[in-house]
């Protein structure tokens, strides 16, 4: 789910010399403290020593460096530094008609992959948001609703998966769901509010999931959804 920019809808505050940065001490603008000190708790794995973490922007999301040393298979410990970027964890769902052999997917200008080399940034994918503060299921049928209009019932879970390790901390929750037309309840096409502006777009699935291999969907989330119905999920007979 696309978040406001609060870039455009608050002008950043520059701090006075010492004193502490929005979001470590004293509150952002979001009320959110102490996000300099994700990570310094960690101990699952005792070949990581986390040293520190600095907080290097906290808009919408959560930008942070954090300093730890690693022990090498060689014995030797040594000092490493990585960029995370924290947007929260979010939950997509495939909706699919098991009787009309069809896949509901939305349809949405995305900037970034406009500005990485995607011809027009209009990207076909499963209905997906942040969890936000609620939990996967909560979250997947209200994000359903809002861009699909479809009102699920039965919810499967798949699998989770994070997405983009290298560098953002973000866990996706999949899911699937049967829908029928009956479900769409409402037209979908996203929040208004929050900038969602979303075409529903209903496809055969074998059509679907050929445009994997075309890149007309080229989409993780997406992909991985529909090669899970292909391979385990309802459409593994076909």
């Amino acid at each position: 789910m696309p978040q406001p920019s609060p870039a455009l809808d608050e002008p950043a505050a520059t701090p006075l010399p010492g004193t502490p940065l929005p979001g470590t001490r004293v509150t952002d603008h979001r009320g959110r403290t102490d996000l300099d000190r994700t990570g310094l708790d960690l101990t699952g794995n005792p070949r990581v020593r986390v040293l520190g973490v600095e907080l290097l922007a906290a808009a919408w999301h959560v930008l942070r460096r954090t300093t730890f040393e690693y022990l090498g298979a060689d014995g030797r410990w040594t000092r490493q530094q990585r960029e995370t970027y924290d947007r929260g964890n979010g939950a997509t769902v495939l909706l699919y008609d098991p009787d009309r052999a069809t896949v509901l997917l939305t349809r949405q200008f995305r900037f970034p992959v406009y500005v990485n080399g995607h011809p027009d940034g209009m990207l076909l994918e499963t209905a997906a948001g942040l969890l936000d503060d609620d939990d996967p299921e909560t979250a997947i049928r209200r994000e359903a609703a809002e861009e699909t209009g479809v009102e699920i019932g039965d919810l499967e879970h798949v699998f989770d998966v994070w997405m983009s390790p290298g560098s953002v901390t973000e866990r996706l929750h999949f899911s699937a769901a049967p829908y029928t037309p009956a479900q769409r309840v409402a037209a979908g096409g996203g929040v208004a509010d929050e900038g969602e502006e979303i075409d529903v777009v209903e496809l055969p699935f074998d059509r679907a999931l050929a445009m994997t291999t075309t890149g007309e969907i080229a989409d993780a989330k997406t992909i991985l959804l529909l090669q899970w119905a292909a391979l385990h999920g309802p459409f593994r007979t076909r």
